[in-house]
């Protein structure tokens, strides 16, 4: 792409932008426009890290063109309402610091043999050695650089001797694995569980298997799930993008027999939302809310985030559920991890 071709590119955007957030509601329905600045902020909030930081600074280069006035700062503002200067990558290593943590501290003095409900078969022992499990089969795959799947059994664990010492094991394996995150280029090609096979792929996916474990271990302690508005959603951002690429629940998506049927999640306490269509064999999805989905789900992010991994069902008295009640049976089913 030539320069000038880019940069106008960047000041048509910031322009419409600016021209989005300052019209009256009697120019353009509020809803909309939240729904089409959450969308564009979704998809600019995927590029790479050095590439948010290039959109960052024409979007500054464009603003800075206009004569100085109320308009150029309306645009010196749009790349820092899309956070395009914030680094994405450093920020989900510092939340897997901070969830491990909370894990952690969870797990120190309950009984290791105390059962998880929400996983099935599994005590507060088996929980702590999988999440880090993961962690530490992470840091392999990025330390080495591995191209192709490297299975889990196949890393050393050190495990400690009796279950005592699982929380701090948990706790190291975490610091060695952030250590090699936060060294690496995020652009850097590595085999992914997903469908990003770079280096930025991990730390949000070790963030997600963290938070919803963390969630698993507090509600077999009988506490309610802490989980901010935003962590949420962009967990149901990482669950909807990395499903297709888990075998048994995107084989299981693509049995169902409910071509054109849709379902809708809203969060309650923030806006967001999100539409499922069903066909094709598998399913495509936006960050939006379609008003005639087939069935619909509203509650908090957290609890949002919850029912999307089978931990909430749709009667859980936290959640709203309408519509058809079979399809999200069926898809919960097909999804469950």
């Amino acid at each position: 792409m030539s320069d000038t071709l880019e940069n106008t590119l960047a000041e048509a955007l910031a322009e419409l932008v600016t021209v989005v957030e300052t019209c009256d509601a009697d120019t353009l329905d509020p809803d909309t426009a939240v729904t089409w600045l959450e969308s564009t902020g979704y998809l600019l909030n995927r590029l790479p890290v050095a590439e948010r930081h290039t959109l960052d600074r024409l979007f500054r280069d464009a603003a800075l063109r206009r004569p100085p006035g109320a308009w150029r700062e309306r645009m010196l503002k749009v790349s820092e309402g899309f956070g395009l200067a914030e680094d994405a990558h450093g920020a989900a290593c510092d939340a897997v610091e901070r969830y491990t943590r909370r894990l952690v501290e969870t797990v120190r003095h309950a009984d290791p043999a105390t059962p998880v409900p929400t996983c099935p078969g599994w005590t507060l022992a088996d929980l702590v050695r999988h999440v880090g499990t993961v962690h530490r089969w992470t840091e392999h795959l990025v330390r080495t650089g591995a191209t192709t799947r490297v299975r889990a059994a196949k890393i050393p664990l050190d495990l400690p001797t009796g279950p005592a010492g699982l929380p701090d094991w948990l706790a190291a394996g975490a610091e060695t694995a952030l250590a090699t995150l936060r060294a690496a280029d995020p652009g850097t090609p590595v085999w992914s569980p997903g469908g990003d096979p770079h280096v930025r792929y991990h730390p949000r996916h070790v963030l997600f298997e963290t938070v919803v474990h963390l969630a698993d271990a507090e509600l077999a302690l009988g506490r309610e799930p802490g989980l901010a508005p935003g962590t949420a959603a962009d967990g149901i951002d990482a669950f909807l993008e990395d499903l297709p690429y888990l075998p048994g629940a995107a084989e299981q998506v693509a049995r169902l027999d409910r071509d054109g049927t849709s379902i809708r999640l809203t969060a309650t306490d923030s806006g967001a939302a999100w539409t499922v269509v069903l066909g094709g064999g598998g399913f495509t999805w936006h960050r939006r809310g379609e008003s005639e989905a087939s069935a619909a789900v509203e509650g908090a992010a957290a609890d949002l985030l919850l029912f999307v991994y089978g931990r909430r069902g749709a009667d859980d008295p936290c959640l709203t559920a309408s519509g058809d009640r079979t399809l999200l049976d069926a898809w919960g089913a097909a999804t469950a991890l």
